[in-house]
């Protein structure tokens, strides 16, 4: 039985800590290294880990990200390897999700793609561009398969809006802690906390901060608010900066047991 959402969080709640969740697009840096980077994931201490489904537009993505997705497709990198990577995170006893543009999943096919995320120990899918209003599809092959729908809100999500997006979430919202894309940053958006706190003022979900977290003080600044502290573009730096492969999963691990600490620090 794989690991879900729900008890990642509860867990964390129990341990008076923020959870940790990994970022890392499927197929990058290769296939095979892909597993190797989800395997330090955990052997660093991350409680979730996010697989991004590369993606040719991704509107969200700061230039971290598309570089490894740039990457990633060159490699061949499709929906299968996608699921594999998913799968390769849930049998190491971690939450999985997978992080995607919609049109990948129509492409695949809206009810087969939700099925898949199920039949790999999937505990979610993120969609950045899908909204609320275009989610009927979704909705009902999600609710088939019992898989989370996670929305992303940011800053300028109205306070008549973010209730109606809350509801219609699962296993957690996703704070986008500023208006932009994703990236690291010397310090992440004053903005976040308060998008927070109206996050739980209109949802019971856990709320977890993505775009900009990159240090264990930075993770320790949001844990100290948050539910969750979710981090990409610091690990894919680890792997673009190292000279091999060897020296990015030390690197990887290495700033997971930092964040990891960092969590556990917030309060």
């Amino acid at each position: 039985m794989s690991t879900t959402l729900q008890q990642v969080f509860d867990k964390a709640k129990s341990e008076n800590r923020a959870a940790l969740i990994a970022y890392i697009p499927a197929g990058f840096p290769t296939q095979e290294g892909c597993k190797k980077v989800i395997k330090a994931f955990v052997d660093g201490g991350v409680d979730a880990i996010e697989i991004g489904f590369p993606y040719s537009d991704p509107v969200m993505d700061g230039p971290t990200i598309q570089a490894a997705a740039v990457t990633a497709l060159a490699n061949g990198t499709g929906a299968a390897d996608v699921f594999e990577a998913l799968k390769c995170a849930t049998d190491l006893g971690v939450a999985g999700v997978v992080m995607t543009y919609w049109n990948p999943i129509e492409r695949y096919g809206v009810d087969e793609f939700a099925a898949a995320i199920a039949a790999n120990g999937g505990s979610g899918v993120i969609t950045p561009d899908l909204t609320i209003e275009e989610s009927q599809g979704w909705v009902s092959a999600t609710d088939q398969a019992g898989v989370n729908r996670i929305y992303v809100v940011a800053p300028s999500t109205t306070d008549a809006r973010l209730p109606l997006v809350t509801k219609m979430c699962g296993g957690f919202v996703y704070a986008a802690s500023l208006m932009g894309v994703t990236g690291t940053r010397s310090s992440v958006s004053s903005g976040a906390p308060d998008l927070v706190a109206r996050v739980r003022r209109s949802s019971d979900l856990p709320g977890a901060v993505g775009l900009g977290v990159s240090t264990r003080e930075q993770a320790k600044g949001v844990a100290g608010y948050a539910d969750g502290v979710i981090v990409g573009s610091a690990f894919i730096n680890k792997v673009l900066e190292s000279k091999s492969e060897g020296d990015a999963l030390l690197a990887i691990e290495e700033l997971a047991r930092e964040l990891s600490l960092g969590v556990r620090e917030g309060r």
